[in-house]
């Protein structure tokens, strides 16, 4: 199966990526901004199962596929974009519906866990950054001749997803920490919460401009 050199040097690759905050990093810190830290916890959950997702889809060779064809990564990518944009929309016109002592309350947040989770799911697994790191450079990764090749990369793909997992929790927590200030004033959080709105939609317009690596 996969040698311990190659889980390493894996690793410090995903570590390297990771660290560039890409299109989940930056939906986990706008949900964060939004909604608060149970909301950034189950936002990073569902983007974790969907960048796994896309590394079951690399080991069945659809995800290579996806890679290699401008049409469908368009496709994949253009649906992302849009997601992020609706949601961020959302995220504005609800703006002043949490007030403060919502937050200081046992209110939850405004979307199930279950939803939120989907959400991220669905950026997660329409990430063009995840799509092509996934299908260029996972199989770098894989000894061909020890066999077994779908379950290696099954394997390898739990490193960057272990360490995605821990990153933007962490980074989700931060900017969950940092909406408490303005929590005390229902006028911050109403502030907030549009400029939340409006990094997810910056950031689904950034998805949709991404081009290619190629």
């Amino acid at each position: 199966m996969v040698s311990m050199d190659r889980y390493l040097a894996f690793a410090a690759m995903s570590l390297l990526v990771i660290v560039i905050p890409g299109p989940s990093v930056l939906f986990v810190i706008g949900r964060a901004l939004a909604h608060g830290r149970r909301t950034a916890v189950a936002t990073a959950l569902g983007n974790v199962i969907g960048s796994y997702l896309l590394v079951v889809a690399v080991a069945l060779g659809i995800g290579t596929l996806v890679e290699r064809s401008a049409a469908l990564f368009t496709a994949v990518k253009l649906a992302g974009a849009a997601y992020l944009v609706h949601l961020g929309v959302q995220a504005f016109r609800h703006r002043r519906d949490m007030t403060a002592s919502d937050i200081r309350g046992p209110a939850g947040p405004a979307r199930g866990d279950l939803r939120t989770v989907a959400d991220g799911v669905l950026v997660g697994i329409t990430n063009p950054k995840g799509i092509v790191f996934f299908a260029a450079v996972l199989p770098q990764f894989v000894h061909q001749e020890a066999g077994h090749v779908t379950a290696q990369m099954l394997l390898l793909g739990l490193v960057p997803i272990s360490i995605g997992l821990v990153t933007d929790t962490l980074w989700g927590l931060t900017a969950s920490a940092a909406r408490g200030w303005f929590a005390r004033s229902d006028r911050r959080l109403s502030m907030i919460g549009g400029t939340g709105g409006f990094a997810l939609i910056g950031l689904g317009v950034t998805v949709a401009a991404t081009g290619r690596a190629d």
